[in-house]
């Protein structure tokens, strides 16, 4: 069975919607391992040997997050600062090396709409080039990338419109990823309810 690891990287999830709509939705399915990196480690001191070794028993990694402010939340930072420069700069033969090869999937909240996240709309560019620092990070680690799953107007959602989202996240995650456009799909799915 493939295992799959869900690290959540919300600076608060108890009172995320979305986010947490996601997460619920996928908790209990076997081989998935959900983890909140902000709640395990609230003065962003990381343990790295406990987060070595998550990602390397995991199959595919993904980071879940809400968009803030162009960038991910600071504990993703924190995160890839501690752990993945002991991965792959200090002990790259025994860590990084192992880790190579997995897939990294983003599954984002974002508080705007669609056109917001274009060359000509209010953020002058689509969310997946504000996220190409991360998809950066994963070439630099040999990771497998692949388009992310967004969920655009998360804060405007309704109760049904979020576990519409979630069944299609949850879909997403275990159909190999490649849906086309889900971006479109999802924007399609919260404006039909």
């Amino acid at each position: 069975m493939v295992k799959t690891l869900v690290l959540v990287f919300h600076p608060d999830f108890k009172e995320s919607r979305a986010n947490k709509a996601l997460v619920k939705n996928i908790t209990e399915l076997p081989g998935v391992e959900t983890f909140d990196v902000q709640a395990a480690y609230p003065d962003n001191v990381i343990d790295t040997d406990k987060e070595v070794a998550r990602l390397l028993a995991a199959d595919r990694i993904v980071f879940q997050f809400p968009i803030q402010w162009y960038s991910a939340p600071p504990i993703l930072q924190a995160w890839q600062n501690a752990v993945l420069t002991r991965m792959y700069y200090i002990n790259y033969e025994n860590e990084g090396r192992l880790l190579e090869g997995k897939p990294l999937l983003l599954a984002v909240t974002a508080g705007n709409t669609p056109s917001a996240y274009t060359t000509g709309g209010a953020n002058i560019m689509p969310l997946q080039e504000i996220l190409n620092p991360l998809r950066v990070t994963a070439n630099r680690c040999g990771l497998q990338w692949s388009d992310p799953f967004i969920v655009y107007e998360a804060m405007k959602a309704s109760d049904e419109q979020l576990r519409v989202v979630a069944e299609r996240y949850r879909n997403w995650l275990f159909s190999g990823n490649d849906e086309p456009d889900i971006q479109t799909h999802q924007s399609q799915a919260l404006a039909a309810l």
